[in-house]
């Protein structure tokens, strides 16, 4: 085969491969898009989260605790395990309530008292009359100071009325006198609605129901056959409005370091004088 024969045989075979081939080489055709050229298209604009879809979607990560674990016994079942009994002498106290409780940093505000925490954030009365037994009864406190129905009110485990939320109130202190542990029941905190923050808090719990379970409350520590005592955080933590002090809660329900601040002292005063109270003979506390 002679050179020429050879460029003119090969070279129609040549053009062929190359038309076959082309196609995977070229670059990706653009694809249609009404922007302007050389802009990024702009995200989606989503409509702001609702207060009430905050609140559907808080309700739904509940769902698995409420199914599972409605009193949430996991949360201090290690360490009621290991907790040594009270020394002789001792005046154990068990702090018992809801997000407020869990968020106090009791060794910081009362380094030297033998105060233990059992709060779990977001509880209503109803779970923790469930986990009275392993939270309190069995710890053997002198006392329990309880501090609930913020989360009632707001309705975090179903509507409740002001009559089931003091039913609740009732068989815990009830739970607690047979087992010779004194009450000390905290007034319901006020909320605020100065911050953007505390929209969702004011509105699930109007003001007017927090001061009647207060009157509620008041009146049955004040009732000498329950054995309990009243402990009135609300009137020291209350502006002019009758609103919480906006320096005291972020969120408008939660303490701050400030909020806690006017608390632990209020606190501390309540229990030293329960703890201290005589067992008359023929009391059952």
């Amino acid at each position: 085969m002679t050179l020429n024969f050879a460029v003119r045989f090969l070279t129609p075979v040549a053009l062929f491969i190359c038309c076959v081939s082309a196609p995977a080489q070229q670059p990706p055709q653009p694809t249609t898009d009404s922007s302007p050229q050389g802009q990024i298209p702009a995200a989606p604009v989503h409509p702001p989260v609702t207060g009430s879809q905050r609140t559907q979607i808080w309700r739904q990560s509940r769902i698995s605790t409420y199914m599972d674990d409605f009193g949430e016994l996991a949360r201090y079942h290690a360490a009621n395990a290991t907790l040594e009994p009270a020394k002789p002498g001792e005046n154990r106290v068990v702090f018992f309530g809801d997000s407020i409780t869990d968020g106090w940093h009791l060794m910081e505000y009362f380094p030297d008292r033998p105060y233990i925490n059992r709060g779990i954030s977001g509880q209503t009365t109803s779970q923790m009359l469930v986990r009275s037994r392993e939270d309190v009864i069995d710890l053997q406190p002198k006392a329990v100071i309880i501090l609930a129905g913020t989360n009632d009110i707001a309705g975090n485990t179903g509507p409740m009325s002001l009559e089931e939320i003091e039913a609740n109130y009732t068989t815990i202190a009830e739970l607690a006198r047979l087992h010779n542990i004194k009450v000390i029941y905290c007034s319901v905190l006020p909320v605020h609605q100065y911050t953007e923050r505390a929209s969702d808090m004011f509105t699930q719990r109007p003001p007017e129901k927090i001061v009647a379970l207060n009157r509620w409350l008041r009146d049955y520590c004040s009732d000498p056959a329950h054995g309990c005592t009243y402990l009135d955080y609300f009137s020291a933590m209350i502006d002019d409005k009758g609103y919480m002090k906006k320096e005291l809660a972020d969120d408008g329900l939660h303490p701050n370091a400030a909020g806690y601040k006017v608390m632990a002292p209020l606190a501390d005063d309540a229990i030293q004088k329960v703890v201290s109270q005589k067992v008359v003979a023929g009391e059952s506390n």
